[in-house]
């Protein structure tokens, strides 16, 4: 099939799939979509709006299939955190816009983002990298406890486990063998965990300027060790004391990182003794954000990062954005332990809160329901606005009042091993 319209090629475009596309033919552009993993190209309804659909995980065979199809290629825009790598390198063999695609992988890596931080000046914590689960004990102890464990590629933190002393290690060690994409884990991150206030930073860029969007802060319910930071999530403004220094410090990060162009969603702890990376992702967030920027803020993050990639320099670069509310979010995990649901109860009651923009449910009553470790396996989560800070904590907190899941044990999935049906979710 050949496309005659210039277009937009979009890496990955499922999750935000829908609204990237709209975008992009808004513009006036075709839609050619590019599907870097088996998984994400088996989801139902993929390709839906695609002028043309590939499916390439290799830049050199993406960049064949692209000049054989003929496609006047104007950008190269990631849609999720799977086709970061390949978006820049793509770009750069197109001639086209894009980011340092000499740094690509070093975004998407963790081992090599913790190696080209440490080159670069970014403050990190210290870190082994390991390619056999048989090694995470001993490089655990060279770090010291309490140590965290990543799957360097993946997402969502699937995967990822604290172990705040050697005897939760001794106990039980990284299980998963598999990724988000279910593709198999080959190496791990084990790094000293930081603790301290964490922060998720989005940014937009364009020709080298890093406009802040806004910033988050992650809120747990108290001050253990967490692998997964996703609980109550709050908008925070330039009053919050760690405001300005974690603005100053991501600003660093993203020229640190070759980021010159588009969104960008990064990571940051702050400790006693300072601001440390946790992760840096050239794209946009991938929660509940944009839905409320765009609902309350006039946003247009699908167009504006769409422009970014043809190197345009969009409205919003042009000046501070402020919006004239607050956001939030809640996740809801499971605590019950895992097994099939019963129900979430409450859920249609916190739905009609004031305040409460939406709610999403990630399970229908009977499917298996493991402990929420992660991005997919949160059985509830809502997304609120209010008038300031205190109006959202307050909202939050009313849904938290409300809101209870409900599993059978595990030993009641009819002759289904749980793990599997876990990942059969994903």
């Amino acid at each position: 099939m050949t496309i005659s319209a210039p277009a937009i090629i979009l890496i990955d475009p499922v999750r935000q799939g829908r609204p990237f596309k709209a975008a992009a033919r808004d513009l006036g552009f075709s839609v050619v979509s590019l599907y870097t993993h088996d998984y994400l190209a088996s989801l139902s309804g993929h390709a839906e709006g695609d002028d043309l659909s590939l499916y390439p995980a290799d830049p050199h065979e993406a960049h064949r299939l692209i000049t054989a199809a003929g496609v006047d290629a104007r950008a190269v825009v990631p849609c999720l955190e799977a086709g970061v790598h390949l978006t820049d390198v793509l770009a750069d063999r197109l001639g086209l816009p894009g980011n340092d695609h000499t740094l690509a992988w070093a975004r998407r890596n963790k081992a090599a983002m913790r190696e080209h931080a440490a080159q670069a000046g970014v403050r990190i914590p210290e870190f082994r990298l390991v390619r056999s689960r048989n090694d995470i004990a001993a490089a655990a102890h060279e770090v010291g406890f309490p140590v965290i464990v990543k799957p360097t590629l993946g997402a969502g933190s699937q995967g990822v486990r604290v172990f705040s002393t050697a005897a939760d290690l001794d106990a039980q060690g990284p299980s998963v063998t598999h990724d988000v994409y279910r593709e198999p884990v080959r190496e791990w991150l084990v790094e000293r965990y930081v603790r301290g206030r964490e922060f998720a930073v989005n940014f937009l860029s364009a020709h080298g300027e890093h406009r802040l969007v806004d910033i988050w802060e992650y809120l747990r319910p108290d001050d253990a060790d967490y692998d997964f930071p996703l609980w109550d999530i709050v908008q925070i403004g330039p009053e919050h004391p760690d405001f300005a220094r974690v603005e100053t410090y991501t600003r660093g990060v993203l020229t640190a990182f070759g980021i010159r162009r588009g969104p960008s969603h990064t990571e940051v702890k702050c400790a006693d003794d300072g601001e440390f990376l946790i992760e840096v992702g050239a794209r946009l967030s991938g929660g509940p954000a944009v839905d409320l920027w765009i609902a309350h803020g006039g946003l247009r993050p699908f167009h504006d990062t769409i422009a970014c990639y043809l190197g345009q320099r969009p409205a919003l670069v042009e000046k501070p954005v402020v919006f004239p509310v607050r956001f939030g979010s809640a996740v809801v995990h499971n605590e019950q332990g895992p097994g099939p649901l019963v129900a979430v109860h409450g859920a249609e009651e916190a739905a009609r809160l004031p305040g409460v923009d939406s709610v999403e449910l990630g399970y229908a009553p009977g499917e298996h329901v493991p402990a929420t470790h992660d991005n997919v396996s949160i059985p509830f989560s809502a997304a609120v606005h209010g008038p300031d800070s205190d109006a959202v904590l307050a909202t939050l907190a009313r849904i938290r009042s409300l809101v209870r899941v409900e599993t059978r044990p595990a030993a009641a999935v009819d002759g289904t091993d749980a793990a599997t049906a876990a990942s059969s979710h994903a």
